[in-house]
């Protein structure tokens, strides 16, 4: 791992690997989705959910290319699509920043990257009780068990929408310390990691 992987590897507390969890990353280690689809192991079960709309592409792809603009030359850029796996658990965050060179922050398994080396996730809510669950709440959880710095929910589903921006994860409480809310109209700025001062306004959240 480089130094600038190491920059951003959390303090994580190390548990056994329960027989659930090696029978689900069996599972999912096996699974073959069609085209459209993707699964992940989310608290104990695997959870398989279809593509995004429009909307939630149009976002994802305006979030990238500021990010990628932002980062230009700080060995980060923003991947898309990518397998982010801690313990046997295995996440597809919509976004998520991490050296340029993922082969410098492997998993165990070569399936995806360790969440040690991914220095902020970012997700965009989509609509339905169970899909906004999952990112507001499920996600919430497991992104700070597995310690990642900065978790980022773009949604359009929060009143009139908003970003909320999650800092100080406290893997033994699956908690994240310090939560900021702003509302769509209003840059929210990322206040650490590799993309510390990027802000997410009204350019980008736009209809």
């Amino acid at each position: 791992m480089t130094a600038l992987a190491e920059e951003v590897a959390p303090v994580v507390v190390d548990k056994p690997v329960s027989d659930l969890d090696e029978v689900l990353w069996q599972a999912w280690k096996a699974m073959d989705l069609p085209e459209g689809y993707r699964a992940e192991i989310i608290e104990g079960a695997i959870e398989v959910s279809p593509t995004g709309r429009r909307r939630h592409t149009v976002l994802i792809g305006r979030l990238r290319r500021a990010l990628d603009a932002y980062l230009a030359g700080s060995g980060y850029v923003a991947h898309h699509d990518g397998n982010v796996i801690h313990r046997q658990k295995a996440w597809i965050p919509d976004l998520f920043v991490a050296p340029l060179d993922l082969d410098e922050i492997p998993d165990e398994d070569g399936l995806g990257v360790d969440a040690a080396g991914v220095g902020m996730v970012v997700e965009v809510a989509s609509p339905g009780h169970r899909n906004l669950q999952r990112d507001r709440v499920r996600k919430r959880r497991e992104y700070a068990r597995a310690g990642i710095p900065v978790y980022v929910i773009v949604d359009d589903f929060d009143d009139d929408g908003a970003v909320l921006v999650l800092t100080s994860p406290d893997p033994k409480k699956a908690k994240y310390a310090d939560e900021h809310r702003v509302p769509y109209g209003t840059d929210a700025v990322i206040p650490e990691g590799p993309a510390k001062g990027f802000a997410i306004g009204k350019e980008i959240v736009a209809s």
